[in-house]
């Protein structure tokens, strides 16, 4: 199969539009961008200080699932997939690759966080809100690639009126926000 092809066929089973066209996902789309920028200012006022680099970490991850919430590419990755299996022959087995899709997307999500711990030696208690946030968000993606199907119960249905999955995912953004508005409100010399 080659690239033009590929493409050919992704194109016809997803394209870029707005993915959750609603107020929620508007609002989520907000948070994102709004966390991205705080976790960026912090990350400027950290020059030479330690958990410099998970805050510039956090701030491209946030930017870019600002940007996945609407053009929804995790369904591009999931069409590509589907693409080569048929391609390929091996769709009849894809089970097998979903799986090791999954541990691979896990042992990624344990990475970040064990790489997250590690460069906020020393000053984890002043980041705890953060990687709790990013371990609520890290999870909340988790969850949507694996799709199980009382999982996306448990997450498409609403409490208080609201989509659960709305509340996970900002619960997640929410905490980020607040250890960076406590982090930008401390004198510089506090940051140390």
């Amino acid at each position: 199969m080659t690239i033009f092809e590929l493409g050919t066929c992704i194109g016809g089973q997803w394209s870029p539009q707005i993915g959750d066209p609603d107020v929620t996902g508007w609002l989520t789309v907000l948070s994102y961008s709004v966390t991205a920028f705080l976790a960026l200012a912090v990350w400027r006022d950290l020059k030479g200080r330690r958990g410099r680099a998970f805050w510039a970490v956090l701030a491209v991850l946030l930017a870019f699932l600002a940007i996945n919430k609407q053009l929804d590419l995790q369904s591009a990755v999931t069409a590509a997939g589907k693409c080569l299996a048929r391609a390929q022959g091996w769709y009849a087995n894809r089970r097998i690759v979903q799986v090791a899709f999954i541990a691979v997307l896990l042992a990624g999500v344990l990475v970040t966080l064990a790489g997250a711990m590690m460069a906020l030696r020393g000053s984890l208690s002043r980041n705890l809100l953060a990687v709790v946030g990013l371990a609520i968000l890290l999870g909340f993606v988790m969850v949507r690639a694996v799709s199980f199907h009382h999982v996306d119960l448990l997450i498409g249905s609403r409490s208080l009126g609201v989509p659960n999955n709305f509340l996970f995912e900002n619960a997640g953004l929410l905490l980020i926000a607040l250890n960076a508005v406590v982090l930008l409100r401390r004198p510089a010399s506090r940051l140390a």
